[in-house]
This record gives structure tokens, sequence and C-alpha cells, in this order.
């Protein structure tokens, strides 16, 4: 059984918890005095509990040991999603998230139908479920949204490293790879451009380009936005990340 609670609340050997934390070991988990817990501060550390004991829907935990959990990806990987109607982004931001990004930025775009939201807060709880199902020892960031061609434009002495992707033209993805100018071990982040509904503009991936990002193409089909997101981040895994037999990159 696992739980992420915020970094300032492991201060001590031993833990009263409560609220919607509370609740969720109670009436969801069915915790008992004695359960073992896997409890994880959501920045990387992870630690070995076990229930101390519950009253007045408040779960008592003693921290038993810290450990290491060697989880996450080598790919600092940041996935700029042009915002999506309905579930969607949703869906989006629970599977990259099981994926192993490290951040995701929601964009605005020329073509965004969703130009503002309210749903900071439900994409970050995504999140924080997503990661806790899928064993990984931090949370993404999601950040708050910004408007795509300004945010390019910030600061734009700085190249960033990654694809742009573009049903309209593009490399294939592991050519486009080959022609990365910085080596993704090193610690750069790399970054996944998506786009809504519609796709990107041609003026939105020149901008892209001029700040040092290489359009990139995931075939000759169409996808859906969500659809190319989850593929892109699944594809960037195999081809640098951890989803390949050895967990190297492949030809680079």
């Amino acid at each position: 059984m696992r739980i992420i609670l915020p970094k300032e609340l492991i201060n001590d050997k031993e833990l009263t918890i409560s609220g919607e934390k509370a609740r969720y070991l109670i009436s969801v988990l069915r915790c008992n005095a004695g359960d073992e817990l896997q409890v994880f501060d959501g920045e990387g550390s992870f630690y070995k509990a076990k229930v101390s004991g519950i009253e007045n829907k408040k779960v008592i935990i003693g921290l038993l040991e810290k450990v290491s959990l060697d989880t996450e990806s080598p790919l600092d990987l940041v996935l700029v999603q042009g915002i999506l109607k309905g579930e969607k982004m949703d869906w989006v931001i629970q599977k990259t998230t099981e994926l192993g990004v490290k951040e995701i930025i929601p964009a605005i775009t020329e073509r965004s139908q969703v130009r503002e939201t309210r749903k900071i807060s439900r994409w970050r709880k995504i999140a924080e479920e997503a990661s806790k199902q899928s064993g990984r020892s931090i949370i993404p960031m999601i950040h708050e949204p910004v408007e795509f061609s300004s945010w390019l434009m910030t600061d734009s002495t700085e190249h960033l490293n990654g694809f742009i992707f573009w049903e309209e033209g593009g490399l294939p993805l592991k050519e486009a790879v080959n022609q990365m100018p910085i080596h993704p071990f090193t610690n750069s982040p790399i970054h996944l451009f998506i786009g809504p509904e519609g796709g990107f503009s041609k003026d939105e991936v020149r901008l892209a380009e001029h700040r040092g990002l290489i359009a990139a193409s995931l075939g000759k089909r169409i996808l859906r936005s969500e659809t190319a997101a989850i593929s892109a981040v699944a594809l960037a895994q195999f081809l640098m990340g951890d989803l390949n037999n050895n967990g190297e990159s492949v030809n680079w």
C-alpha cells in the first residue's frame, strides 16, 4: 500500500495523518493497525512504515526506515501540451506521468479551443495519483498555463533541446533524435511539444525551430493530440530512456 505525503509532514518517526489522506487510508485501502505502508514525499524520498493505530478518523503511522528507490527515468522529459477539451487533458497527464515525464506545461496556442482553465488543481491531483499507482518516487510538476508564442519568445537567447511534433512535416523521430545538438544524458531537459486539436500553426513551428527545437513526425497517419502525446513520450523513453532492453539510448 502506497501513500504520498507532503515532505514537511515527514519530520518525525511517528506521524498523525488526518483529513483526505486519512480517509483514503481508512476507507479505500482499509488499513488496520499493523499494516505496512510505503510512504513517498513526491520529491524522491521513500520510506517503509507501519500503521500504529487508528483513532478519531486519524491514522497514526511509524516510519521504519528510509530506503533508496530507482524508478525514475534517466531522461528529464518536459511535455509542453496544447490544452485539450474535456477529459482528454486528464488522460494525457495520467498516462505521461506513468511513462515518466518530469514536468507538464499546458500551453494556449493559436488553434487552442480551450483558452483558460480552472483545472490545474485537478491535474495536479491526477499526476499525484498516477505517480502513486505507477510506483514513481516523484510527482511531475504541473505548471500554470502559458501563452505559447509569448512563452517561447521569453529569454529567446536560450536554445531548447527537444522536438515539436507537426503533422504537416518533420523528421522521423529516430532521425530527429540523432540530430539533437545536446546529448540526452547531460541533465539537459528534453522538451516534447504537442499541439491541441488542430495542431500547431506554421508560424508556431518556425518559432519553435528558432529556439532550437527539431520538427518531428510520428508517422504518416494523423494522430489525435492525446494519442500523439502518449506516443511521443513512449517513443522518447524507448529511444533515449528506460523503455528498451538495456536502458541505453538506441543508436545514439
